[in-house]
């Protein structure tokens, strides 16, 4: 799997762009957090890009891009998790889910 890096404001705001001609995933993951580390592995072993419509995975490390977590919790009115996955369709949050609740099928059921 191949995560795209969401690290900045900028970076935010080119997946908002890409969103509207792809899904984009966010994924907020905390590094000191064995749930968040279950729920990485869960998308990373199942990920298939032929079955989530070309969507784009962007990968958030929270604990040192928090700014970038509150952002993204204002922009889409969506409140901070962790770990937390976000779909973005259009510019919108389409789907959010958080803890156990993220796994690859849930994902794409959404995208």
């Amino acid at each position: 799997m191949n995560w795209l890096s969401l690290n900045t404001e900028a970076d935010l705001q080119q997946a908002i762009v890409a969103s509207h001609t792809h899904p984009v995933l966010l994924f907020k993951h905390s590094t000191r957090c064995s749930i968040s580390h279950t729920a990485l592995s869960r998308i990373e072993n199942a990920w298939n890009p032929e079955e989530v419509n070309g969507t784009l995975p962007y990968y958030l490390d929270l604990l040192n891009h928090r700014d970038i977590s509150n952002l993204i919790a204002q922009t889409f009115g969506v409140t901070h998790q962790s770990p937390q996955i976000l779909i973005i369709k259009n510019g919108k949050c389409t789907h959010h889910a958080s803890h156990m609740e993220i796994t690859f099928d849930e994902v794409k059921e959404h995208v």
